[in-house]
């Protein structure tokens, strides 16, 4: 009685806010447990009320978080932030009858003048200060224009010391993604803008792993890995 009684609380922790959803004609099935085992990053305790706005967002948003389209950051006693990715973003976009393309790149200093360079290819002696990008609607008269300072975002850690041009390109096409589309992606927001350090490591999926009896390590909150200011680091898997 006592085995099956156990049994019968380890299936009920596991199923708590269980909810499976499609995206693209694949089934995507998120649990509290899920989400704390394999959807958490930085080891602090996420609460159930973060984990039910998180799959309820990626249930509306149609988001696959095992493809890293969503994720949860938590350290500590820190508030739990929820990070897209900006492939989510512009697959939201996308999905909008008024969405007609984009264009971004890169500004830099060049013989004394600022110039607004397509893509993220620089010449040897630019010097990179920003990215811009600008999104059409067939809906507007203008194209949604958006232009950021690198100095606010480069967080001089792995990503961004050797891809400069292209993380602040990145930012630059959400935020214009955001503006354009304020109603389908109000309030999200990728790893960089929300200051969140990143960095880079292979990706591994882990859907096939969700009914594995294999153990989950969780790291420790007390053992969060530091950067040189001692702020705990974010991995992004």
């Amino acid at each position: 009685m006592t085995q099956t009684t156990q049994t019968t609380a380890v299936a009920t922790q596991s199923d708590k806010g269980l909810i499976t959803y499609q995206v693209a004609g694949q089934d995507v099935e998120l649990s509290y447990q899920i989400v704390r085992d394999f959807l958490t990053k930085g080891g602090g305790h996420v609460s159930d009320q973060d984990m039910m706005l998180f799959i309820s967002i990626c249930k509306f948003n149609q988001f696959n978080p095992f493809l890293n389209e969503a994720y949860l950051v938590k350290y500590g006693t820190s508030p739990a932030q929820m990070v897209v990715s900006k492939e989510a973003l512009m697959k939201r976009a996308e999905a909008c009858d008024n969405y007609e393309g984009f264009k971004a790149g890169i500004i830099v200093h060049r013989n004394g003048e600022i110039c607004e360079l397509e893509g993220c290819f620089m010449l040897k002696d630019d010097t990179l200060v920003g990215g811009w990008a600008e999104v059409h609607r067939r809906d507007r008269k203008f194209p949604i224009i958006s232009k950021v300072a690198l100095s606010e975002y480069d967080k001089k850690q792995s990503t961004w010391n050797e891809k400069k041009s292209t993380m602040i390109r990145k930012v630059a096409i959400v935020q214009a993604l955001r503006e354009a589309f304020p109603t389908q992606l109000g309030a999200m927001y990728t790893a960089e803008e929300q200051g969140v350090k990143v960095e880079d490591v292979s990706y591994v999926d882990l859907s096939n792993r969700i009914n594995s009896e294999e153990p989950i390590e969780q790291p420790d909150p007390d053992e969060t890995p530091q950067n040189g200011n001692g702020q705990p680091k974010t991995i992004m898997i």
